[in-house]
């Protein structure tokens, strides 16, 4: 016992030495480290390639302190890489997204009246990250040739109408999609495969900076990691050689001109209203197909 003990004794100059260089690591060595975590303090703009500074950190999925990001010149808000995505996405259809019914049923009637005002009525169309389809449904049942398309989410209501990536449409709409985008060009070239226009919604960065507060950063579910200004959309746009329109969190990039009238019509404060009231006077003039589509899965009497 006594030879442990004087064991233990012997030690006692090297743990003491140890403490010592210890408290010098944190006085001369954490300095450097710091520095190290200084760098997470900027990063380089997704959209326009500008400085991106650090502008608050958050919560996300309640357990990841993530560091979020706006540009000095296109106020484009990023987050630092997203790591945490893959469990984010065990659902791609996030539980706190209520709204997914009233925006199908909202964005169908304001679709109607942009195709019918500027695009042709009777070509194709896609539905790109098309969720359960409840939206290329609602087209076709107002009587557009609507397409769904979506790698993550099954296709529940609109089955029998999946969309080809190898074909080319009218225009492609996303909802409430670019939000989730790590790469926003990369994607938006992707897209541009498909259509020479896009239709979209999202909702716009409404401080510089940006806060934390803000219901669209979504840290709940973590999946939200892109946040747009119509600065950034007009830099997007010009980068592609798109025209870019926009009325409240509905934006449009075509390489179609739209006119005069567009211009004047987008600038109205109320455009996105009267998008949603023009449904009632078009959809008079439209065929539903919501019976030619049933009778198209029957087998035809030889």
């Amino acid at each position: 016992m006594n030879q442990f003990m004087a064991f233990f004794v012997g030690l006692t100059p090297a743990f003491l030495w140890l403490q010592r260089l210890n408290k010098m690591f944190k006085k001369y060595i954490c300095p450097c480290h710091c520095l190290a975590q200084t760098e997470h303090l900027e990063m380089t703009c997704k959209i326009c390639g500008s400085e991106s500074k650090k502008v608050f950190s958050t919560k996300v999925l309640y357990k990841y302190d993530v560091d979020y990001f706006q540009c000095t010149q296109c106020e484009f808000g990023q987050t630092e890489k997203p790591y945490w995505l893959e469990e984010a996405y065990v659902s791609s259809m996030n539980l706190s997204d209520t709204g997914v019914m009233l925006r199908c049923e909202r964005m169908s009637k304001i679709c109607t009246s942009l195709i019918c005002m500027f695009f042709n009525r009777k070509a194709k169309y896609i539905d790109y990250a098309g969720g359960y389809g409840v939206f290329t449904r609602a087209m076709r049942d107002i009587g557009f040739d609507y397409y769904w398309h979506d790698p993550y989410t099954a296709n529940v209501i609109a089955r029998g109408f999946e969309g080809s990536l190898e074909a080319r449409y009218e225009a492609v709409s996303t909802f409430e999609s670019f939000e989730h985008f790590e790469f926003p060009l990369d994607e938006v070239e992707k897209i541009l495969k498909l259509s020479d226009t896009i239709i979209l919604t999202t909702d716009l960065v409404p401080d510089v900076p940006m806060r934390a507060d803000w219901w669209y950063i979504a840290a709940e579910h973590g999946q939200h990691i892109a946040f747009h200004s119509k600065k950034s959309f007009k830099i997007m746009a010009d980068k592609f050689g798109l025209n870019y329109y926009n009325t409240r969190n509905v934006h449009i990039l075509t390489k179609k001109k739209l006119g005069l009238f567009a211009s004047a019509f987008f600038a109205f404060p109320f455009a996105k209203h009267l998008l949603y009231v023009g449904y009632f006077m078009f959809s008079p003039f439209l065929k539903s197909r919501s019976v030619s589509d049933m009778n198209s899965f029957y087998e035809k009497p030889a």
